[in-house]
């Protein structure tokens, strides 16, 4: 049996499990993730989360999409990570770094009648080469590109925050079917490692409204990576200023670009829904 503390940010809800204490064979993993993350036979969640030690940071933070592949980021999932650590005593910092796929990250955990209900994650700078994304483009970067999805052509923007973006900017987003675009998108030829997507419309200066296609889970309640790589997207655009609140179907997400330091921050509710064991 393993212990297990379900929790969303957002409605981006992971499964996690504390990797000091309980163990599962590697090459189990897949099924075991596909297992627990099933909403009709198994839990029900967006994937699976470990929490490890980490030989350069806090934790690591071990990600797993809900079938079965590895990912290397989730900011909603990393706000969680922080609240679980905190809440279940393993550690008493509200300054953290947290390894995600050997890169670093910084958050500030805010608390409030002793448990953490917000953090603040330092999320890096933005990469925006396209070969480094990756994504196919003849251009160094991809601005505005023009991509044909199902014989229609859309413009993209894209932008890895550790793991790959394009963000799409439409009229509306509202009644979109992306259960039928979303598949085109995460598996076109122009992304080698496939690709999140995001759907965006302008509210204002400050606020804009985003779906989310994740690769390996379909549309989520949020995504924390796709609101920071939304927020660049909206900046080198100029859609938007620096900060800007990105309303997701599960709620709302506050994104900074600090420029001048070159560093992304987001800022986000974190909470426990239950725990159990499987």
């Amino acid at each position: 049996m393993i212990e297990f503390t379900k929790m969303q940010g957002c409605g981006n809800d992971y499964v996690y499990i504390n990797g000091f204490t309980q163990k599962i064979d590697p090459e189990d993993k897949p099924e075991w993730v596909r297992k627990i993350s099933d909403r009709h036979f198994g839990v029900g969640s967006d994937g699976a989360i470990f929490i490890n030690p980490s030989k350069i940071a806090d934790f690591e933070m071990e990600m797993w999409n809900a079938d079965g592949t590895r990912s290397e980021m989730c900011g909603n999932g990393i706000r969680c990570v922080g609240k679980y650590v905190y809440d279940k005593g393993l550690t008493d910092k509200t300054e953290l770094t947290v390894e995600s796929f050997g890169k670093i990250k910084y958050l500030t955990l805010y608390v409030s009648e002793g448990k953490v209900d917000r953090v603040r994650v330092n999320m890096g700078a933005p990469e925006l080469i396209a070969e480094r994304i990756p994504v196919v483009c003849d251009k160094e970067q991809a601005i505005d590109e023009p991509i044909e999805v199902q014989g229609k052509t859309y413009h993209m923007t894209c932008v890895s925050m550790g793991n790959p973006h394009a963000v799409v900017f439409m009229d509306q987003v509202a009644d979109l079917t992306i259960d039928q675009i979303g598949p085109y998108f995460e598996n076109h030829a122009r992304f080698p490692k496939r690709v999140n997507v995001e759907f965006v419309k302008k509210i204002d200066r400050n606020n804009v409204e985003m779906r989310v296609w994740e690769r390996g889970t379909g549309e989520t309640l949020a995504c924390g990576t796709g609101c920071c790589a939304t927020a660049v997207a909206c900046v080198l655009n100029d859609v938007t200023d620096d900060t800007v609140t990105v309303h997701v179907l599960g709620g709302e997400i506050e994104i900074s670009w600090d420029r001048s330091e070159n560093l992304v921050y987001m800022t986000g509710p974190a909470e426990t829904v239950f725990e159990g064991l499987y």
